[in-house]
């Protein structure tokens, strides 16, 4: 093996372990995030049992792990591309095909590779399910306060309502207490004519005779206001 490819090989193992430790560090401040986003929102909920607060959307943890994962991203794809470079490098000429060291050392890279691109996307996926869980509770705990709120405005309604119905109830009962009342008291007051009348008798003709001339002299003042009128018009047509 030239010592030219050897220094390449060299070169790329060195990129990779470079590449390696970041993702390690990356992964781990990548999965923090992730079980402090979810232990928030669940202390969050422990402590404001009330269906009251608002949820953390668009949260700084939110933005953060944006970044992470973009970052993260980018660096699975530069180890990617090393690693083929490796793999090349193996099968390029001039380079022994049964290298078992070259053959071992790749898979291993291989193998690190993977690995964190499984924990990668397990982690990810996690992080986007509890926020897509608390998303779906933020909408049903406002579709509850919408409720509570409709309802209260239903209720103060309602009592206003009753409160209204209830005063108008009580005048039309005043109302009526009072008409019977009157009509009581007028019974009462021709019940002691009648029996004034009845009790005297004198005193009774008297009124009908009394009735009787008032009635005549009506008679007698309208014939003559009769009479006066067509004496007038016809003194005026002649």
């Amino acid at each position: 093996m030239a010592a030219g490819s050897s220094n390449y090989w060299e070169d790329l193992r060195k990129q990779a372990r470079q590449l390696e430790n970041e993702l390690d560090l990356k992964l781990v401040s990548f999965s923090k995030l992730c079980t402090s986003y979810s232990g928030a929102r669940d202390g969050r909920r422990d402590r404001y049992s009330s269906d009251t607060t608002p949820l953390l959307n668009g949260s700084s943890q939110d933005r953060m792990f944006e970044t992470m994962a973009v970052e993260i991203e980018q660096l699975l794809g530069k180890l990617t591309g090393i690693n083929d470079k490796m793999a090349e490098y193996t099968n390029s000429a001039g380079v022994p095909s049964l290298n078992a060291a070259l053959m071992h050392t790749l898979q291993r890279h291989r193998d690190i590779l993977q690995d964190y691109t499984h924990e990668f996307h397990k982690t990810k996926a996690n992080f986007l399910a509890i926020r897509e869980r608390e998303n779906l509770l933020g909408s049903v705990r406002k579709d509850i306060e919408s409720y509570k709120s409709g309802s209260g405005v239903n209720n103060r309604r309602t009592e206003l309502f009753l409160k209204e119905h209830e005063h108008l109830r009580n005048i039309a009962m005043a109302t009526k207490e009072n008409m019977t009342s009157q009509r009581g008291m007028l019974k009462s007051i021709q019940s002691k004519i009648n029996t004034l009348a009845n009790r005297f008798p004198a005193v009774n003709s008297l009124i009908q005779r009394i009735n009787l001339r008032k009635r005549r002299d009506s008679l007698i003042l309208g014939a003559v206001i009769g009479i006066c009128t067509i004496l007038l018009l016809l003194y005026a047509f002649h």
